[in-house]
């Protein structure tokens, strides 16, 4: 089975919508995708993913499952350099920050310290996670331990519309590894597809593995140059890239 994780398109916050460059990703990103014999689309409920996922689905007259666990992670801490902020997401830190605890870096304990439980992180992620295997096992592959079984082996391809965090929450589950790690040293850029493939090497047993990570292929072939939205500033003194 093919997982195509797919981030929304260039986001115009405010409006819960896409961007006049996020429509023209989603268009290009209609155009990749309609190519493929896609088995199931499920889309997160927020406005910026819905309008993403639109034209796909316009293109292929095709429908999505909307799925309330798709939607951007919604956990919240207070951050440590930021004591008068209430609340920020829970991957939003300095990385001088999170990476002085080595809990963050292990699987079983990085939502066990003081500030992910205040923030009632570990809920959130057990919703999510749980919630996408629950999905997998309706098509085939059934949680077991750190793999999966093949119950019903196929070479489907599922397409979720959804986030950059939650998307790293996802793949956390299918690599077996805490989620600050992918939160932190990946980037997918927005209206990108990250492929997600079963390996069965012996029957009935299969694992994920990872493709390819936010590929902007479609975009390069549109002379259309990727948003820069979700990444922080190259180098301090660029004044036009977001720095905190």
């Amino acid at each position: 089975m093919r997982l195509l994780i797919i981030r929304h398109g260039d986001p115009d916050y405010e409006k819960d919508s896409l961007t006049e460059k996020g429509w023209r990703e989603a268009a290009l990103l209609a155009e990749r995708i309609s190519k493929l014999d896609v088995a199931a689309f499920y889309v997160s409920p927020l406005g910026r993913a819905r309008d993403t996922a639109s034209l796909t689905l316009q293109r292929m007259n095709r429908e999505a499952v909307e799925c309330d666990w798709l939607k951007e992670f919604p956990a919240r801490i207070s951050r440590p350099d930021m004591a008068e902020v209430r609340r920020t997401l829970a991957w939003d830190w300095l990385p001088q920050d999170w990476t002085g605890e080595e809990a963050y870096f292990r699987r079983e304990e990085w939502a066990g310290t003081e500030v992910m439980r205040e923030g009632g992180v570990a809920q959130e992620y057990e919703y999510v996670i749980r919630s996408f295997d629950g999905l997998l096992a309706e098509h085939g592959y059934v949680r077991d331990g750190e793999i999966y079984r093949a119950e019903r082996p196929n070479r489907d391809t599922i397409v979720f519309f959804c986030h950059f965090g939650l998307e790293c929450v996802l793949l956390s589950r299918l690599m077996n590894v805490s989620p600050m790690i992918l939160w932190h040293h990946t980037c997918a850029a927005p209206a990108t597809v990250t492929t997600v493939v079963t390996e069965e090497r012996r029957r009935g047993t299969a694992a994920f593995r990872m493709g390819s990570f936010g590929d902007i292929s479609h975009f390069y072939a549109a002379g259309e140059e990727p948003s820069f939205s979700a990444r922080f500033c190259e180098t301090f003194d660029s004044e036009d890239e977001r720095h905190d």
